[in-house]
């Protein structure tokens, strides 16, 4: 363990920001609440965007750019969308500096004011949905199925790093319909396609549902979510789709013309997800030696270290690590040969331990002699002595185990970190000294929900769907309910 590394149990907190600064995957900026994503940081945003893009193109869609700033007349065009956004917005006044003539240095240049205020790009609907409306005159120029990578700001109080940023990465989809069905059909495929790439690429377990009103996005009919639980018992948003009926083809006045000749609005979608996910991952899998990295997201999957005392050692011993390399990266699995002599062999292994290299292949002297490799594991740090024959199909299925691991140590844990309550006290009991999902009954009203908010700083986290009904008494109020939802504090 690295020196002063705080462990989960100790403070959670700092385990999480001592990993990011340690593993060196971000740290903080000069720019209050924003951050410097590193390199290795940045690698693994990499492998996420390169999935989750493949996913996208797989089921139709083209990427496309919008501008970063948007006038501030748009905003007001969707009422529910400029409140839901209103407190977050960053607005740019003037398009010009001067020396100030006290000669202390620049000054905005009073004269330059802009006629009318830009927005920077809080979310994309807005300007999007005005192009559209020149895009589409037609049923034959529907759908428009489009998807961007972009950045955002919106400002933020307080701020953790990839958890909650002003500015952070992410990529915002945004369809056109002609009908209602086709763009419901289009919120429901994207939450799987988000759900699956939660489960099969980052390992981690997730609930699909519905927001509750008070939860929805701003300016749409219906959320859908997928939520995923840290192993601090909190909940995590990992992906949002939204159903946005035709309340913005409305507000920018976006009608195509039916097979019929009818003139109708056009239905739409917008669906997200942003670089939290790497805080998820962290916050699902790490564990007190640092870092795990899921073997399908990690920067390299496999890292060399060869062991050495002198020159002709070092040429051996390299030489058969480069070709044990060459071997695994034409089996498709990403390698990194640390032959650097700069840094000790311990320190190698400390480094890419706590950096959550999936894999580490350790060759010595002895090992060259007997054809032979010590490989470690991250996920379970157990060591075994892997024979360099067959190496190649034992390390494929080295990081299929540790992938498939991930995962059900991960839903094993929500599992057991589920619980239903029936009274206010249970409720409250399992908040405090638990935490974890909550099923339980809920009246359906946005007051109760507030209530219960403000109380305990738990929300509604989704409604399941395919909801199962069963009658029983909301735990706050008391009235009635004829199904449970599920509750957690979040982040």
């Amino acid at each position: 363990m690295a020196k002063d590394f705080s462990t989960r149990e100790e403070n959670y907190s700092k385990w999480y920001n001592d990993i990011v600064q340690r593993a060196g995957l971000a740290e903080n900026s000069a720019v209050r609440g924003c951050m410097v994503i590193k390199p290795y940081g940045y690698a693994i945003w990499e492998k996420m965007q390169a999935a989750l893009d493949k996913k996208f193109k797989d089921t139709g869609h083209s990427n496309a750019y919008f501008p970063i700033f948007i006038p501030k007349s748009f905003f007001s065009k969707e009422a529910a969308h400029v409140e839901g956004f209103a407190k977050e917005c960053a607005v740019v006044t003037h398009y010009r500096l001067k020396n100030d003539p006290d000669g202390k240095g620049i000054v905005v240049d009073e004269d330059a004011k802009l006629e009318e205020e830009l927005i920077i790009r809080p979310t994309s609907e807005t300007i999007i949905w005005d192009t559209y409306r020149n895009w589409v005159q037609s049923y034959r120029d529907l759908p428009i199925l489009l998807n961007q990578w972009a950045n955002v700001v919106r400002w933020e109080m307080r701020t953790r790093m990839f958890l909650r940023t002003t500015e952070f990465l992410w990529q915002e989809g945004h369809t056109a319909h002609a009908t209602e069905l086709e763009a419901i059909e289009e919120t429901e495929r994207m939450l799987d396609v988000y759900a699956d790439f939660a489960e099969n690429f980052m390992a981690i377990p997730v609930l699909k549902g519905t927001k509750s009103v008070n939860e929805r996005f701003a300016g749409a009919v219906e959320t859908y979510c997928i939520e995923a639980l840290m192993q601090d018992g909190k909940a995590l948003q990992a992906g949002t789709s939204h159903f946005l009926g035709q309340n913005f083809a409305k507000a920018f006045d976006v009608k195509f013309a039916s097979p019929e000749g009818k003139l109708e609005y056009v239905w739409a979608t917008s669906w997200g997800v942003s670089t939290r996910l790497v805080g998820a991952l962290i916050m699902a899998h790490s564990d007190d030696h640092g870092l795990v990295v899921p073997p399908k997201l990690a920067p390299y999957q496999v890292v060399i270290v060869p062991i050495y005392k002198n020159v002709e050692q070092q040429n051996m011993v390299v030489e058969k690590a480069r070709e044990i390399k060459d071997r695994l990266e034409k089996k498709g699995i990403s390698v990194k040969l640390d032959d650097r002599d700069t840094y000790k062999p311990g320190w190698k292994f400390n480094e890419y331990e706590f950096k959550g290299v999936p894999v580490r292949i350790a060759i010595g002297p002895r090992d060259v002699e007997n054809d032979t490799v010590e490989v470690a594991r991250r996920d379970t740090l157990e060591k075994e002595i892997f024979q360099v024959a067959d190496i190649e199909n034992k390390v494929e299925h080295l990081l299929e185990a540790i992938q498939s691991n991930l995962y059900q140590k991960a839903l094993a844990f929500r599992e057991q970190s589920t619980y239903k309550a029936d009274t206010w006290e249970e409720f409250v009991d399992i908040l405090d000294n638990k935490g974890g999902f909550i099923l339980a009954h809920w009246d359906g009203t946005a007051e109760t929900e507030q209530k219960i908010k403000e109380e305990t700083k738990a929300t509604i986290r989704l409604i399941p769907l395919n909801v199962q009904h069963e009658e029983g008494k909301c735990i706050y109020s008391g009235n009635p309910s004829s199904f449970r939802v599920v509750f957690a504090r979040a982040y």
